[in-house]
């Protein structure tokens, strides 16, 4: 069995007064806007002598001082108070001036005098239709309009949403309660290549969960007063048997970040108080647990976002009063300096509503960077900005309005030949730039209900916008191996924050994004769990997605008006019904490489459930797809990639090999495992792991 590294002291800390004072000094920073004229240093190593023992790792976590948007909300009381308030300024999703010409004076009249949205099906085309959102560039999101319409679809205007499979069923998807009792909420989730387990953690600062740490063991929290806590805060759940193995975590993970390396292990960024410049290892392996740096970077980061770069380092962007980012350094060793980037605070209102921004690798190289309602592209190498893209209009789609973000599927072409274009989808978050402060006075806007979308490697790029189901924010949006996008999870109203939101959002919405505006959505089966505040959705290898944690609560509270979740669910996507089981292929994963390098052709041989079905190229494609880290409506890292097909040939009674191109670089696939899949008339495969390198 794999040992855990031992080279350094498990969690290390500063020992002496005048380095941690250093450590809480803010740091100097060169400009992310020009080239620097000198070279970002070289990260520093530290010497073991600099650091104590454990016992003492706990120093930043005495202080329980919450940050100005976490303020603890009443969790109690009835959940359905918001409707008994009535919202002049109730705006929902504004709409463009061009698209007011679209609908009549009555379905104008008709909104603004109910407050609700009861569009009718050819309004709703009129909306969704192709051309029908014409989005001025220059335009700034959330400021008034000639008309506003809100949330919520009427059911009869359902039939403007299309479907997917290439053989419908009608089959909306099906629920199952895996897991009773995850032992923590699950703040935070990744599915770990290698042993297939989901890793889930929250935050130590509640110095509670519901599971203990194995064989008596405690954090010391004051050796003074003896205080100790001996609970979990982070476990592994195997995502076949359920079982639950829980990991020392000293550092503060609250509202963190992560991704995984080449070698498919766990690197997590930031997070509260001491846990804020720390950088935690997990390796991947049967009995390994956290390797923690408390000073590995150079400024703060809570509520960061993480994310892997062509040529295999990470960057880490933003965070409360971090107006910055920097790459993380070597494990062992610290960034003495971050760099500064002006975006972040232009983008910051008094609200934020840019934590958490939206970071998505483009296939170009460049990284496209979201906050708000504005989005930039990076050169990560020259750290100069190369393009200002339109803004998004309707309003701020960032923590904590808390709208979601995915990289639409990368589709690559036999032989790797031409560019690959880069698109991405942003859907929800809030029309008013104050949702957080009056859902803390007990005022819960609706959530938006449009998308954006697009194709950010366009020489001029321009968003397109279109509606939704209903509304959402705080949910989470997950690429399916299938090439769609799940929308799940979160609410209709209010902010992201203890107690700051009502009306859960329980119907799921799958986008096609293959098929033109107003077909692209379906809703499917609802939960009947509420998954509000601190929620995740993660994708399995199987085709199903694990729904785990919500929690607005100020601690682990049950009896609150959201109680604090420990259950977990799997949710199987309408290409589950098992009446397509007949079109679903078997991966030969003794025959298929499991080792990939760039831009050559291999085979993929797979068979059929059942063998009398003859298959077609035309319905067939392999994917891979790059395990998220999901927390807080944001998915790191996620990607999809549509590989290029050569040819597919019969090999046997229901046997086929596909000859296919990998990706052609770490551009569009930065190196590190991956799921394989094929897909068949829209079926998955259960997917193998993979390692490009």
């Amino acid at each position: 069995m794999a040992e855990t590294k031992t080279t350094l002291p498990f969690l290390l800390f500063f020992s002496s007064i005048p380095l941690l004072l250093l450590l809480l000094a803010a740091p100097t920073t060169t400009s992310a806007h020009e080239l620097p004229t000198t070279p970002i240093a070289a990260a520093t190593p530290i010497s073991p002598e600099e650091f104590t023992d454990p016992k003492n790792f706990e120093t930043l976590n005495e202080e329980k001082v919450l940050g100005p948007h976490e303020l603890f909300g009443n969790p109690f009381g009835n959940p359905d108070d918001f409707a008994k308030k009535k919202i002049a300024d109730d705006v929902g999703t504004p709409l463009d001036k061009e698209i007011d010409a679209l609908l009549t004076t009555d379905a104008q009249h008709k909104v603004e005098a109910t407050g609700t949205n009861s569009l009718t099906e050819s309004e709703v085309k009129a909306i969704t239709a192709d051309g029908g959102l014409k989005v001025d560039a220059g335009g700034a999101g959330g400021g008034a309009t000639a008309f506003q319409a809100t949330g919520t679809t009427a059911a009869k205007g359902k039939k403007a949403f299309g479907t997917h499979l290439v053989n419908p069923t009608g089959f909306k998807g099906k629920w199952e309660l895996f897991c009773k009792n995850t032992g923590v909420s699950s703040m935070h989730a990744i599915l770990l290549p290698k042993v297939n387990k989901v890793l889930m953690y929250d935050a130590t600062i509640w110095r509670i969960s519901a599971i203990n740490l194995p064989n008596g063991k405690c954090r010391v929290l004051d050796e003074k007063t003896g205080e100790k806590d001996c609970f979990a805060h982070s476990v592994l759940l195997d995502v076949n048997t359920a079982q639950i193995t829980p990991l020392e975590l000293h550092t503060d993970t609250w509202c963190s970040s992560g991704g995984l390396t080449l070698e498919g292990n766990l690197v997590s960024t930031g997070g509260f108080q001491g846990g804020a410049n720390t950088v935690r290892y997990l390796d991947t392996c049967e009995g390994c647990d956290w390797r923690e740096y408390p000073t590995a970077l150079a400024a703060p980061r809570w509520y960061a976002t993480q994310a892997q770069m062509p040529d295999g380092r990470m960057i880490v962007v933003g965070g409360r009063d971090a107006k910055s980012y920097e790459f993380i350094p070597a494990e062992g060793t610290h960034n003495p300096a971050p760099t500064n980037f002006d975006f972040l605070t232009q983008t910051t209102d008094k609200d934020e509503n840019n934590l958490y921004p939206f970071v998505h690798l483009s296939s170009d190289g460049n990284v496209f960077i979201f906050a708000n309602n504005r989005a930039v592209l990076l050169n990560p190498t020259t750290n100069a900005i190369v393009k200002e893209l339109p803004n998004l209009l309707g309003g701020h789609r960032n923590y904590p309005a808390a709208g979601q973000s995915v990289l639409l599927p990368l589709k690559l072409h036999g032989g790797n030949h031409g560019p690959v274009a880069s698109e991405v989808l942003i859907c929800g978050g809030s029309a008013h730039i104050d949702s957080y402060t009056k859902a803390s006075e007990g005022v819960f806007y609706a959530a938006l209900q449009d998308c954006g979308r697009m194709r950010i490697t366009d020489p001029n790029p321009k968003w397109k916008r279109e509606l939704m189901p209903s509304p959402r924010l705080m949910g989470d949006m997950s690429l399916l191996p299938s090439g769609e996008v799940l929308l799940i999870n979160g609410v209709k109203r209010g902010s992201s924050g203890w107690g700051f939101a009502r009306e859960p959002n329980f119907i799921p919405a799958l986008y096609n994004p293959r098929v033109k505006r107003g077909e692209r959505f379906i809703e499917l089966a609802p939960s009947d769990i509420p998954r509000v505040y601190h929620s995740t959705a993660t994708v399995l290898q199987d085709g199903k997605v694990l729904i785990a944690g919500s929690n607005t609560n100020n601690g682990y509270i049950y009896d609150a008006m959201y109680p604090t979740e420990l259950r977990a669910e799997k949710f199987s996507p309408p290409y589950l019904d098992p009446a397509l089981e007949k079109f679903k292929p078997v991966i030969d994963a003794a025959v298929t490489p499991a080792t990939l390098v760039y831009n050559q052709k291999i085979v993929v041989q797979f068979k059929m459930t059942d063998q009398q079905q003859v298959v077609q190229q035309a319905n067939l494609k392999v994917t891979m797809y790059v395990p998220a880290f999901t927390t807080h409506s944001i998915s790191m890292n996620m990607r999809l990639l549509d590989l290029g097909l050569d040819s597919v040939k019969p090999n046997g009674p229901g046997v086929y090999s596909i000859d296919v191109w990998t990706p052609p670089d770490t551009k569009v696939a930065p190196t590190g495992y991956y799921l394989l899949f094929v897909v068949n008339q829209g079926v998955p495969s259960e997917g193998i792991w993979v390692q490009i390198k």
